[in-house]
């Protein structure tokens, strides 16, 4: 599912992904974080429609939940192993999930 994500994030342009692994961490709510961020509103939509279409075309599932598509600045979608952060850059860098996490090894994940 990560490189299934990996790459619909990469089919939309979004910037700066990131994966976390959040495995060994105590208290953490997802095996692995994936952030990334958009440029404006409508390719931060873009990216996560094309997220939840990949991801059910090539693994059938859909997310638990998703939050945020209201404002577009910061959309979270759960997957329950994975939570997905997709930002407008300002945003981002304002809340700093990775500052947050900074315990979680960065995963490398390649794009299928």
């Amino acid at each position: 599912m990560l490189s299934v994500i990996v790459d619909s994030i990469e089919d939309k342009k979004g910037e700066n992904i990131v994966v976390l692994n959040l495995k060994e961490l105590k208290n953490a709510m997802a095996d692995y974080f994936v952030i990334c961020e958009a440029r404006n509103k409508i390719q931060v939509d873009a990216i996560v429609r094309n997220i939840e279409e990949k991801v059910f075309k090539k693994v059938k599932e859909t997310a638990f939940n998703i939050e945020g598509k209201q404002n577009a600045e910061w959309i979270l979608m759960d997957y329950f192993n994975v939570v997905v952060h997709v930002f407008l850059a300002e945003k981002r860098e304002f809340y700093g999930l990775e500052n947050l996490w900074a315990d979680a090894q960065e995963e490398k994940i390649a794009a299928i």
